[in-house]
């Protein structure tokens, strides 16, 4: 089964910058898309970033300009560069990946990464 394994959280002051990773592994055969979704408690997951294709991507609007998601296909990994950092995008971020294995498609998510900003 295809597994994704992220890192890179931790605790940011507001205005700080932190990097996310997450690496796919196992059977893979094609990834379609890559992408951050965010929870933060009571709230619904959504998604952050995705990038489709290699490189077309897309954003939630109170991220833009401020985070980057980008792809390393060679790896099977996925980044999201996060600066300008504020309160609310305190949240669990979880990965999520599509596409096609040895034994059929996948779709499937990361354990989440806690990314906690305050001072």
């Amino acid at each position: 089964q295809v597994q994704l394994v992220e890192s890179g959280g931790g605790l940011v002051q507001p205005g700080g910058s932190l990097r996310l990773s997450c690496a796919a592994t196992g059977n893979i055969f094609r990834i379609d898309a890559m992408g951050w979704y965010r929870q933060a408690p009571g709230k619904e997951r959504r998604l952050v970033a995705a990038i489709m294709g290699g490189s077309s991507t897309s954003y939630e609007t109170s991220v833009k300009g401020r985070f980057t998601i980008s792809r390393d296909s060679a790896k099977n990994t996925v980044y999201l560069q996060m600066n300008s950092l504020k309160p609310e995008d305190t949240a669990v971020y979880y990965c999520n990946a599509e596409g096609a294995a040895t034994y059929g498609s996948f779709r499937t998510w990361g354990q989440g990464t806690q990314v906690t900003v305050s001072s």
